[in-house]
């Protein structure tokens, strides 16, 4: 008989039996937001409105909002050799292939098998027994199993789920590796600024040191001036070294997200002292669009799908497991005599199993199954608040600190005034060494605090991206 007409009388006799009869266990289907979201999906974005925001759609590859080349090329060499967007490729190909070996499992199999034997038969007394003598045997065997209780339809969409899990977990490390390579290049940059700032603010302290102590040798200023300047001098040079070392750490970090060496980071990056910006207000969607992009939330989802199919597959083993055979051989004395009709056999017909004593069994399995899929449809809601929690702090934080850093801009610039009019009544000879190093302290640590809160303008827009989750759309390599 042939495969292929053994797989038509195989897949005839399969129809037949599962007309009537349904996969067993529960059916999927999508479960809803967590309770209070499903009718309002987009009232979490509508509390803080800001022109700083955008209700626009997140670009898919948002990291070109900035409008920097060298930021869109890190970004794509880290997609290309990140060591962990390599493991998670790795697992979906690991997860396709045990999607294949299930469905491959579900076909028609077969098997050859033969080899040699010695022995003596029995003739249970009737005869004289023939001696020992030599056994030659080869066959073939083709088997269909019948999916009575659907427990191969269950292992499939399960075995799918998980595949599409892996999937979900490759996008979200994209995603993450998209926002940790912003977010190093930002505090390279924000480092190398804060320097340049400390650094505007040392030099000028430097010049008023040297001016205030040639007024303590010629006795306009008393020594305590000077003693003030130089503490004003040791507190902004005290400030480079944790700078500099942030900015190497950043650039250490971006070099590893692109998957080299810690000390093979880009080396004009350790000269950079513009932070990246962008020119238009940041596009953040809504609440329904951030359910539907996160890849954390979509992993969750599967992974509920992949425990609800596991259900069914423990149930159907309390079912029936019906398979149909039909196996042909020759068992013969003589290699010659392998072909002649004495010695050729013919098997056909259905072989049943059933684990019906161990029911208990079972039933515990089934029981464990469930308790799976409950606890999977409870991370699955708590992937989703959190998610909207992440948002929703990141963009409070956004609008809050930018209130913040338009206030500081204002201390600044009013610094700044107050210091050259301080400069202008010294070199007139009305001011006094004291008011203008006062003045000089306030302007430096304005200066300091603005380019702080410029930094974390910056950090803020990168764990805003990070928690809209953009950034996989356009992957190629699923």
């Amino acid at each position: 008989m042939s495969i292929a007409r053994f797989r038509a009388m195989a897949t005839a006799a399969s129809t037949l039996l599962m007309a009537g009869c349904a996969a067993v266990g529960p059916d999927y289907a999508p479960p809803l937001p967590p309770a209070g979201l499903a009718d309002r999906p987009t009232a979490a974005f509508e509390a803080l409105p800001s022109p700083a925001l955008s209700s626009a759609a997140l670009p898919v590859r948002w990291w070109r909002l900035y409008n920097d080349p060298r930021l869109d090329a890190l970004v794509e060499q880290a997609f290309a050799a990140n060591t962990d967007l390599r493991v998670a490729a790795a697992n979906i190909d690991r997860a396709r292939a045990a999607l294949d070996e299930v469905r491959v499992a579900a076909g028609v199999q077969t098997s050859v098998q033969g080899g040699p034997s010695i022995g003596q038969g029995s003739t249970l007394g009737i005869a004289p027994a023939g001696g020992i003598h030599a056994q030659l045997d080869a066959g073939i065997a083709i088997s269909y199993q019948i999916d009575v209780a659907g427990r191969i339809r269950r292992s499939i969409e399960a075995a799918n789920a998980s595949a599409e899990v892996q999937a979900a977990a490759y996008d979200l490390a994209r995603t993450t590796v998209a926002a940790g390579v912003v977010g190093a290049y930002t505090d390279a940059c924000a480092a190398g600024a804060r320097i340049a700032v400390t650094q505007t603010s040392l030099d000028l302290q430097r010049r008023s040191l040297a001016l205030t102590e040639r007024g303590v040798r010629g006795g306009v200023f008393p020594p305590l001036d000077a003693v003030r300047s130089r503490t004003l001098v040791a507190q902004l040079g005290a400030a480079l070294p944790p700078l500099e070392a942030s900015r190497r750490v950043a650039l250490y970090r971006l070099a590893v997200l692109t998957g080299r060496a810690p000390v093979d980071y880009p080396p004009e990056l350790a000269h950079c002292t513009t932070l990246p910006r962008m020119a238009q207000p940041m596009p953040v969607g809504d609440g329904a669009g951030l359910i539907r992009r996160r890849p954390d939330i979509r992993q969750a989802e599967r992974e509920l799908a992949a425990a609800t199919a596991t259900i069914g597959v423990e149930t159907a083993a309390l079912y029936p497991s019906i398979s149909l055979g039909v196996s042909a051989g020759s068992t013969t004395r003589r290699v010659g005599g392998l072909l002649s009709d004495s010695a050729l056999r013919f098997n056909v017909g259905p072989l049943v199993s059933w684990t019906f004593p161990n029911r208990s069994l079972g039933r515990a399995r089934i029981a464990q199954a469930d308790a799976a899929a409950r606890a999977a449809l409870a991370g699955f809601d708590g992937t989703v608040l959190v998610a909207l929690r992440e948002a929703e702090s990141a963009l409070t934080l956004y609008v809050r600190d930018l209130d913040e850093n338009a206030r500081l801009h204002e201390a600044r610039e009013e610094s700044r005034k107050a210091a050259a009019l301080q400069r202008r009544l010294t070199r007139g000879g009305t001011g006094t060494a004291l008011a203008a190093l006062d003045v000089e302290r306030t302007l430096a640590a304005a200066e300091s605090t603005l380019a702080a809160s410029d930094a974390k303008l910056a950090a803020d827009r990168v764990a805003i991206f990070l928690a809209l989750g953009g950034g996989w759309e356009d992957s190629e390599e699923r």
